[in-house]
Order: C-alpha cells, then structure tokens, then sequence
C-alpha cells in the first residue's frame, strides 16, 4: 500500500465565521473567525490524505499560496520513499535555500508545511489502514525516532537518548494503550470561557461542560481586570474548590503588569498563566514564573512558541528555576 505516486496536492481556503458571536475571542484576538488552509495529497490508485493548518480568518489565502509553493517538493513523490526517510522529507520542506528564507519553523511557511506534513501523516495511516494514534503506537521505537528532526536540540536530546526513553517505556505499553481507550486521556476546556462571552454564556456553557464531565477549566483574561476578577470569581464559584483553573492571556501584557494583574487574579487559585507575555521574551517569562511561583502559580507558553531554539531554551530556563 505504500508503493504510491504522489500525483496532485490541492489546498483550500475554509473560513468559519465564529466572530459573529465571539467564539474563540481572547484578548488579543478579539474576532477571530477560526479557519484553515486544507490540503488534500492524492496518490494513484485514488488514496488520499487530508492535512490541515489553523489560521483566524484574514491571511489565511497566504497560507494557501505558500502550500502552494511546497507543492513542488511533493508531487511526483512516493509515498514509500518519504516514509523511509521521514526526516529528510521534513528537511527537504524546510530547509530549501530559498525558501526557508521566508519562515524557518516559524510564520507562514511553518503554518503551510503543518498543513502538508499532517496530510502526509494521514496519508501513511490510511494506507497502513489505521488511524494515526494507532500508526504511531505500533511504530519500532527507532522507526519512530528516524521520522524526528534532531537538529538544534541534541544539547538537551540526543537521538540515542530520545531511543532509550522509548525502549524503556515498551514495557506496559498495552496496557496503558488499554486504558487510554477504556478512560481517555486527561484535558481542559475553553469553550465556556471566551473573552467576549456574556455571564449568561459563561454560566450556561460552564453547567453543560460540568454535566459533561470536565474537570479542568481555563479563562481567558487580559482586557479588562475588573471584567477578569468577576468572571474567574463566577467560574471558581460554579466548578468549585476541587476542580482545576487555568487562565490565558494570550501574550497581552508587558512583564511587570502580568506580575501586577495575575497576582490580583490570585484568590482564584488559578493552576496556571498562560502566554502571559511575549512568546519570544524567555527571560521575561522567568521573572514572571519566578515572581508568581510563591503564589502557586505556574506559568506556561503556548502555540506561538514555534521554534526548537526557543522551547530548548525555555525548558534550560525552568529546569533552573526547579
């Protein structure tokens, strides 16, 4: 099933119009219209994979020209000859000479070779006959390994390491397999707490989330601290004392007044700041986590964090703070 030519790689543009009533509205995107640029690989024999990019709205045909443009590495490709060397597709989408020039893991020609590698991705599983999650379950450790990209994180992972993890972990994989099918695996909700939803949404959307069985709720705060301290005030009052607050403010303070504002938000007991500053500032996101860790709280960073360079160094950083 493996033996395929690549033959047509087409990608659309699919926008969601969810800022008419402020779905996915955070402090920094206050209208976002949650899209995606959605490639589609066919193969001969008529096998296809389905891959997609996230984008809110405008930009999003940007996306699709640089899709595009990677197009070229991909048609005419067999599908055997990338899965045999994983890494060198990667490298081969994101490291041209030219090209990289525009984005290497980071902007635009990160977004659009997310939207191709995930198509691939699909396209090996679903000629392997199974769902993703499963190919790389019952992948060997060091076919797994051979499909990741190394360089610019070997000072803090090494391949041989990364190897010996996986061999270590062989050892009760089924029966945690088992258990992720049987319980499913833990995870939080925002879809009640949006930034431009009314206390009426809140309350009705956070009595749906609990009857449904979610146990871990995250806020978006930022605009308004007034507006945060009522609405984290009305979330912790209906999910109660034993169940998880996180916040997120989408990157919108300076270092001092996160410090400032999420110290007011405190009495909430939030797990959490999320993205309280810059993605870039690492330092800043320090003396944050440093400032706030006597108050039990945690900071973490989030989808804007896009190279390796930078989560190597945001993991040397909390590693000294520990």
């Amino acid at each position: 099933m493996l033996k395929r030519k690549i033959i047509n790689l087409s990608v659309s543009d699919v926008r969601f119009p969810t800022s008419l009533e402020q779905h996915g509205s955070d402090a920094m995107h206050p209208d976002p219209d949650y899209s995606v640029a959605y490639a589609v690989i066919e193969t001969q024999g008529g096998l296809k994979g389905y891959g997609l990019t996230f984008t809110l709205g405008k930009g999003t045909e940007i996306v699709v020209c640089a899709v595009k443009a990677l197009s070229a590495f991909v048609i005419g490709k067999h599908l055997e000859d990338i899965v045999d060397d994983f890494r060198g597709f990667y490298r081969l989408l994101t490291s041209d000479g030219q090209m990289r020039w525009i984005g290497p893991e980071k902007g635009v020609i990160q977004l659009a070779t997310a939207a191709v590698l995930n198509a691939v991705w699909d396209l090996w599983a679903r000629a392997e006959g199974k769902p993703l999650w499963k190919l790389l379950v019952d992948m060997d450790p060091e076919k797994l390994i051979s499909c990741i990209e190394f360089r610019y994180i070997t000072d803090a992972l090494t391949e041989k390491e990364a190897l010996d993890i996986l061999l270590r972990a062989q050892d009760g994989k089924r029966k945690r397999e088992e258990q992720m099918l049987q319980e499913g695996y833990p995870a939080y909700t925002t879809s009640c707490a949006w930034i431009g939803y009314s206390d009426e949404q809140l309350k009705e959307l956070c009595m749906k989330a609990l009857n449904d069985g979610w146990t871990r709720f995250k806020v978006k705060v930022g605009a308004d601290l007034q507006d945060d301290i009522r609405r984290c005030s009305l979330i912790r009052k209906m999910i109660g004392p034993d169940n998880v607050l996180m916040i997120d403010a989408n990157q919108r303070w300076d270092v001092a007044e996160a410090i400032e504002w999420v110290s007011r938000l405190a009495e909430f007991k939030p797990l959490w700041i999320e993205e309280p500053t810059s993605p870039d500032d690492i330092l800043g996101h320090a003396a944050i986590a440093k400032a706030l860790a006597p108050l039990g709280i945690g900071v973490a960073t989030g989808e804007q964090v896009s190279t390796s360079g930078v989560q190597l160094t945001f993991g040397f950083i909390q590693a000294s703070l520990s």
